[in-house]
């Protein structure tokens, strides 16, 4: 009998993508979520097994973890990521778990000026101490933003906290879960790697703008913000931990901790990945 593949973050949009293709390569998948929503039901009538739990709750973490010798490992920005790593490590260990997939970020590293970044760059080194095989996948910003600010861009208008010359080069989450899938699919080749997630074209933020104008039929206006008013756009008020990380990351995108393309999606996802004009197109419905 084949071990299931634990994903957690399966309701999220990695995990969500990385379920699916696993699943069509005939694997069984169990995914740990929050609570049974319209979307685990989703993931359930796919054929995924459905556990429920949290990962700051290591007795759930230890259940989630019974028979599976493969994972991905997601977590928000938010505090606790430390944590919630040692108990993924911890129950991986209990398992004998064979491989582990961990999403960190672009600009993990030690001497980050963003907390979460720094906490990023620990919990890799906390899967590396811990004995189960490993692979950190490093993504850059997410093509999925401008599904964040859909009501904005809508009424004409791209405000981000990253300023107008740094560049990167926007990743759709459906192409990081084909990356995803395909290194559980077959851990071998990838243990111990580091991979930089790229979309296939660098960007700056009026050009993104540009683009998203464009391919909508209407113009959309760049403008810079803090990362305060960012968060308070999106969320109604403020969250202090997440400001910090985006007032820090403007610091790296213009010194170019973002910058860089690479071929990773396409070598191991086997699919070029998305253009910022492709995203839109594709969830235009989103932005009418």
């Amino acid at each position: 009998m084949i071990s299931p593949i634990l994903i957690a973050g399966a309701t999220g949009a990695t995990g969500r993508v990385a379920t699916k293709l696993l699943l069509e390569k005939g694997l069984p998948v169990r995914t740990l979520v929050h609570k049974e929503d319209d979307r685990s039901a989703k993931l359930q009538a796919q054929g995924a097994e459905i556990v429920l739990g949290d990962l700051l709750d290591f007795s759930a973490v230890r259940r989630a973890f019974k028979g599976a010798k493969r994972a991905y490992f997601v977590y928000p920005i938010r505090p606790g990521i430390v944590q919630v790593t040692a108990h993924f490590a911890q129950a991986a260990l209990e398992a004998k778990a064979e491989f582990i997939v961990n999403m960190s970020q672009r600009t993990s590293h030690q001497h980050s000026k963003s907390g979460a970044a720094l906490q990023h760059w620990l919990a890799e080194r906390v899967f590396d101490w811990a004995g189960t095989p490993v692979a950190h996948l490093r993504p850059t910003a997410f093509n999925e933003w401008l599904l964040y600010m859909r009501s904005q861009i809508r009424d004409g208008k791209y405000a981000v906290p990253f300023g107008p010359t740094g560049r990167f080069a926007p990743i759709a989450a459906e192409d990081q879960g084909a990356v995803i899938a395909t290194i559980l699919s077959d851990p071998e080749p990838h243990k111990g790697q580091t991979y930089e997630l790229f979309g296939p074209v660098e960007l700056t933020p009026p050009e993104i703008a540009e683009i998203v104008g464009r391919t909508l039929g209407h113009e959309v206006r760049y403008e810079q913000i803090s990362g305060e008013q960012w968060v308070r756009n999106l969320y109604g008020n403020d969250i202090p931990f997440l400001s910090q990380h985006l007032d820090a990351a403007v610091f790296e995108h213009r010194n170019g901790g973002f910058a860089g393309t690479n071929d990773i999606v396409e070598k191991i996802g086997g699919r070029r990945p998305m253009t910022v004009a492709e995203f839109v197109e594709k969830h235009r419905a989103a932005f009418q």
